[in-house]
């Protein structure tokens, strides 16, 4: 019995927990990008042509690569780095192209998923699993891609080490292809706030409850989606998914204090003409 009180004692203290405010920025305590379980439904995600859960949809992914291809930005001979590559989604059809595609990524399971893809259609692509903030590569690359609002997941210091990361990877006059979201997106999809009971899921195998909350951060720019995960067994986990958000005039701030000029702009990375008040701003920033 006293088991019991314990575990209930200890829900209630996650459930009331799941409310709170978290510190700007917080990390979680755990990591689910290579949980066995997790990860698999993550890859899941990311190949499911009609979700953008993970990756954007099949079909918007087809358009980005069209506009990159036929606009020139990336031609056939460049070395391109794809950040975040995932699966290989991007890459694939990139190099479909001629183009000579190096892809790293945090999820082994995404990484090995795109290694067997690669081998299996005869592409020649480098696939690394690894962070990229670990990367030290030195003017190696034509063009460096991040895709789907990776950099707006970032506090601004590792923002900034990322950018200087991606300067250095540059060849002279290089271009980093990226998107980041901004307020418009937060005011029209507004912050979550829902619970749901499972038997099984993306999170647990088992019989679990989820606990959404989004966090406002209009200071910063900047909103959280927390999830708080409780198991049947009274296993309980936290993980936090941040974004920061941009105007065109203080994402360009950013990148003129780290040696790039914006080349192109757009809503989207499928060429989307750029119009304030977009969900999203896609750009081509050039090394200078």
């Amino acid at each position: 019995m006293a088991i019991i009180e314990q575990q209930l004692q200890k829900v209630f203290e996650w459930i009331a927990d799941s409310v709170k405010r978290p510190a700007l920025f917080e990390t979680d305590a755990v990591s689910f990008w290579d949980d066995p379980y997790i990860s698999e439904h993550l890859l899941a995600a990311h190949l499911n042509p009609e979700s953008d859960g993970a990756s954007r949809t099949l079909a918007t992914i087809e358009k980005t690569v069209a506009n990159l291809t036929k606009s020139a930005l990336l031609k056939p001979g460049d070395r391109v780095l794809d950040l975040g590559c995932g699966p290989g989604l991007y890459s694939s059809r990139l190099s479909q192209f001629g183009i000579h595609m190096t892809g790293i990524d945090l999820s082994k399971r995404s990484i090995e998923y795109a290694q067997r893809k690669a081998q299996e259609q005869e592409l020649r692509i480098e696939y690394v699993h690894g962070n990229f903030f670990d990367m030290n590569y030195d003017g190696m690359f034509d063009s460096v891609l991040q895709i789907y609002g990776e950099l707006s997941t970032f506090p601004d210091e590792e923002r900034d080490r990322l950018l200087r990361m991606v300067h250095k990877a540059l060849k002279r006059d290089g271009l980093f292809i990226f998107d980041v979201s901004t307020r418009e997106l937060r005011k029209r999809e507004g912050l979550k706030n829902r619970w749901q009971f499972s038997d099984g899921g993306f999170w647990h195998s088992g019989k679990h409850v989820v606990l959404e909350q989004g966090f406002d951060y209009p200071e910063y720019d900047t909103w959280v989606d927390q999830y708080t995960i409780i198991q049947e067994d009274g296993e309980c986990r936290k993980y936090h998914m941040w974004f920061h958000d941009y105007s065109l005039q203080t994402i360009s701030e950013v990148l003129a204090r780290h040696g790039f000029k914006i080349a192109h702009r757009w809503n989207s990375l499928t060429g989307e003409e750029y119009k304030n008040g977009g969900d999203w701003i896609a750009l081509a920033a050039q090394k200078i």
